[in-house]
């Protein structure tokens, strides 16, 4: 697996093209939840993504380093191709994102909007719920933060 980290700028269209379509392809298409993707958020954010031996993107993760009006650290669009589910990769793109929000801003916590289903996942790497369920385009969700590094 090949590990990239770049804003937005620095994305070639390709970059941009590809994470476009893996979102689409899981959050849209197979969890049937049509949404605006295309939020304006991405040129704020950093995206880090795998590309695997072929050049396909097959992991994805949208960072946002806190800010003095956040507070926070953000984790968010985190993705794995289904093709690769089950082989850690997930684990290994959670642990990336935190280690690079961890180096960039120890002194913040780390928030993330989760996929109820997978509380447990977000639990094993420290976050703890910080919000009632709630509904997000259908889907229940649950607000959660890891405590800062430091």
């Amino acid at each position: 697996m090949n590990w990239y980290l770049k804003a937005f700028n620095d994305l070639s269209l390709h970059d941009l093209y590809d994470l476009l379509k893996l979102r689409q392809e899981v959050f849209v298409v197979e969890q049937t939840c049509p949404y605006l993707d295309a939020d304006g958020a991405d040129e704020q954010a950093l995206h880090l993504y795998a590309r695997n031996s072929t050049g396909e993107m097959v992991a994805y993760a949208r960072l946002y380093l806190a800010t003095t009006d956040t507070g926070y650290s953000r984790i968010g669009r985190v993705i794995t191709h289904e093709k690769v589910r089950r082989q850690k990769l997930g684990i290994e793109l959670m642990q990336r994102s935190i280690d690079y929000l961890e180096k960039y801003a120890p002194q913040a916590p780390i928030q993330v909007g989760a996929q109820v289903y997978l509380l447990t996942f977000y639990k094993s790497f420290g976050f703890e719920p910080i919000s009632e369920e709630y509904l997000e385009d259908d889907i229940p969700h649950i607000d959660m933060q890891r405590k800062a590094a430091q």
